[in-house]
């Protein structure tokens, strides 16, 4: 059996698919902001001396960590409103991301925030620094340092799982691909050029967060 490509049928579709790839960096950049805000500030309560708030944010770490993306996502657009929490899909789909990498950005910046030095702790204590001074300005930016290959390796993961989101209907990558296919029956070419595509931003992804650490860590230890 012979297959003959035609890729020359979904040229007219060029921009449908970079509306889609342009979506799914947009979701993937607000997931991240927040994202990694929230891993900061989980990983901080992980090490607070209230027992309360550690075992809260172990659950949530934990919950997420071991169930699939797809199912949190269809508990935020399809769960809560039931309690009355009505989200359109985009927003379902950032806040879902978001508590995805929120709860593995949090044991990554936590393995981070263990292996600084305590010495260094110790010597900004010397200096009468507050404990919210000394996570901030000498734990912080040395954890982060060290722990942000995890991290980049973590946000393109959640970019990459981000495909889900087109399953509540949100016109992502994915989304495009599957309209395009149910037209023009051109199944392989389609998901071929999906396939490239989302290859292209990871790697794309991977360098421009890399050059940003370079930017921040490098030349800040320097």
């Amino acid at each position: 059996m012979s297959y003959t490509l035609e890729f020359g049928e979904l040229a007219q579709y060029a921009g449908m698919f970079a509306r889609g790839a342009t979506l799914t960096l947009g979701l993937t950049a607000a997931a991240t902001v927040l994202g990694v805000a929230l891993g900061v500030g989980g990983a901080a309560a992980r090490e607070s001396r209230s027992r309360m708030l550690r075992t809260a944010v172990a659950a949530y770490v934990e919950a997420i960590r071991n169930t699939p993306f797809i199912i949190q996502l269809f508990f935020v657009f399809f769960g809560l409103p039931a309690l009355g929490m009505r989200l359109d899909e985009y927003s379902a789909s950032i806040i879902a991301m978001t508590l995805n990498l929120g709860a593995y950005a949090t044991e990554i910046v936590r393995a981070g925030v263990a292996a600084v030095p305590r010495g260094h702790l110790e010597a900004a204590a010397s200096l009468a620094m507050t404990p919210a001074q000394i996570y901030r300005h000498v734990v912080l930016p040395q954890a982060l340092a060290k722990v942000f290959p995890a991290l980049v390796s973590q946000i393109v993961i959640v970019m990459l799982g981000s495909a889900v989101v087109s399953q509540i209907s949100v016109p992502d990558l994915t989304y495009a691909a599957s309209y395009i296919q149910s037209r023009n029956f051109r199944a392989f070419e389609t998901y071929l050029i999906i396939t490239v595509s989302y290859l292209g931003l990871a790697i794309a992804l991977r360098a421009v967060l890399r050059a940003a650490g370079r930017r921040l860590f490098v030349r800040g230890a320097r």
